[in-house]
């Protein structure tokens, strides 16, 4: 599959495709209730009036019970303190899982669009480190409503990290699987749920290095290549930056910290379901629309910066047509990024999008954001 250090492709006939997913149907009517749906919690921001657009349209695609809908009366600012988290969002989200009934039975939490993204707080190293994204912080409440107790400073081990074979259950697994079906507004997320209700296990995945060296994070994404079927790999281990794929149904590269990149967009034709992931260290720090002007920029050159940062974002990526991405609020450092040998390999295999990501993130209560329906999945793969 490798090849000196260039580009490989090997994919089966395109003839064997679906066709794109901007031709695919649609179907709108409210779905019927199902287990999985059954194990979804979607939380609302009441001052969003497009955090309960997206619910209630969500909740009828998939079937999510109506009593799985939890409102919050929250800021809708992106950052908040960690005063503002607990006493705002934790808490009434715990308070509501107790009193209905649901403490064990949610799996998984969709917050939405409106609900805040990040809690600021001191420190930079991962040991004493206080800001973290809400998303995360979430993942926790499980254990918590079972008694446990966490500092708030520093990572928490992930327990469901590399749990490659084992059903996500209760109380097995004492977390709770959060994403948010969000992007830059209520059309993507739109546009993001009706892919994922229409995704198939098909297309390409592509896997661009930054160079041919050795280390962690090229060798992490040589190993994804390595555990697909090579018939479903674009590798690329050259400084080359691949843009204008066709077909992509899963995506794995350094982002805008690849020193090589310039343009802002991948110009990628995204497959229903496609995910992604990059190891960049900001990429969910909004997800406010820049301009369409913008493009990604250096450090030095502040006057481009959007966000507070220069780098690339994982909304971005939504809006041109990936159906799940993992970003980072604050800096994770790199080996507290989403790993790719494990993310791609589990959902070929038909884990569900939130079981994917969250079995290839080594800490929780740390500054991951996964955009997407935790329940879409592709399916097991044709024999």
């Amino acid at each position: 599959m490798m090849n000196g250090g260039m580009r490989t492709t090997c994919l089966a006939a395109a003839s064997g495709y679906a066709l794109p997913w901007m031709l695919l149907s649609i179907r709108l009517a409210s779905a019927a209730p199902t287990p999985a749906a059954n194990s979804v919690l979607i939380v609302v921001n009441r001052r969003d009036p497009v955090s309960a657009r997206i619910a209630d349209y969500y909740r009828s695609r998939r079937g999510v019970p109506a009593k799985n809908v939890c409102y919050l009366d929250t800021t809708t600012d992106e950052e908040i303190v960690w005063r503002v988290y607990e006493q705002e969002i934790e808490r009434p989200i715990g308070d509501f899982l107790k009193k209905s009934g649901l403490t064990d039975q949610i799996l998984y939490i969709a917050l939405t669009l409106g609900v805040p993204l990040k809690i600021d707080g001191m420190g930079i190293a991962m040991e004493s480190a206080e800001h973290s994204s809400v998303d995360s912080e979430l993942t926790l409440l499980y254990a918590k409503l079972k008694g446990s107790v966490f500092k708030r400073a520093g990572t928490v081990p992930n327990p469901f990290f590399m749990r490659r074979d084992a059903p996500f259950t209760h109380p097995q697994i004492p977390i709770y699987l959060v994403t948010r079906l969000a992007a830059n507004d209520f059309t993507d997320v739109k546009a993001m749920i009706d892919r994922s209700m229409n995704a198939r296990n098909q297309g390409k995945f592509v896997i661009d290095l930054n160079s041919a060296a050795s280390n962690d994070g090229n060798n992490w994404l040589r190993n994804a290549a390595m555990l697909l079927p090579a018939a479903r790999v674009v590798l690329d281990e050259t400084e080359r930056v691949l843009y204008g794929e066709k077909d992509v149904i899963g995506y794995a590269s350094w982002g805008s910290n690849d020193s090589h990149r310039r343009q802002r967009w991948l110009g990628f034709q995204w497959l229903p379901g496609a995910i992604a992931t990059e190891f960049v260290s900001t990429n969910a720090r909004t997800l406010k629309r820049p301009p369409e002007t913008w493009n990604i920029a250096t450090y030095q050159d502040v006057l481009h910066w959007f966000g507070g940062s220069p780098q690339g974002l994982s909304a971005d990526l939504v809006h041109e047509g990936a159906s799940g991405v993992c970003g980072n609020v604050y800096e994770p450092f790199l080996g507290a990024c989403a790993r790719p040998d494990l993310l791609l390999p589990a959902y070929f295999e038909g884990r569900n999008l939130a079981e994917s990501f969250y079995l290839s993130l080594p800490f929780l209560s740390w500054q991951g954001v996964i955009l997407g329906d935790p329940l879409c999945s592709l399916g097991k793969p044709a024999k």
